[in-house]
């Protein structure tokens, strides 16, 4: 395995009985710090805390969910988003990359928590804003058909 930093690719060689193959995996980094590692884009692991009331709002973007608003997640992949028990929010994504996204609400076994969910778009609009109630079974905002990487955890205190 050969790592080249200055691409943040990673190249895996394998070698067959006739050819080799050289596989390009990995994500890339814009640089600006936003990722911890763990998926939640916060650079601390604590997360965020939102305000009751307040509008939730993200980027589509395949790599992951771009913080828009409130102003504490602008700018922060898949951020941990910490929500008050029994107070109202609305959470959705007003801008993104062309390539089809949704956005649902899903408890810890990756079912959807009351119909937490909206269509498959590729150009967002208001019917990709979901207004609740927070409880203590939501466990995730995240994209169907990127679930893999447009995922980030709710914690409800």
């Amino acid at each position: 395995m050969t790592v080249h930093d200055g691409n943040r690719r990673t190249f895996l060689k394998a070698a067959g009985a006739a050819a080799a193959t050289a596989l390009v995996a990995g994500c890339s980094d814009d640089g600006n710090g936003n990722g911890n590692g763990n998926g939640n884009g916060d650079g601390n692991g604590d997360g965020v805390t939102i305000a009751a009331g307040e509008d939730i709002r993200f980027d589509g973007q395949t790599g992951g969910w771009e913080g828009l608003e409130p102003s504490e997640i602008a700018g922060e992949t898949n951020p941990t988003l910490i929500l008050e028990d029994g107070e109202e929010y609305t959470i959705g994504w007003t801008e993104g990359d062309g390539t089809p996204h949704n956005i649902e609400i899903r408890d810890d076994g990756g079912d959807v928590v009351d119909d937490l969910s909206t269509d498959q778009v590729d150009d967002p609009g208001d019917d990709q804003i979901l207004e609740f109630t927070a409880s203590g079974e939501m466990a995730s905002y995240v994209c169907a058909p990127h679930e893999n990487t447009m995922v980030g955890d709710i914690q409800v205190e």
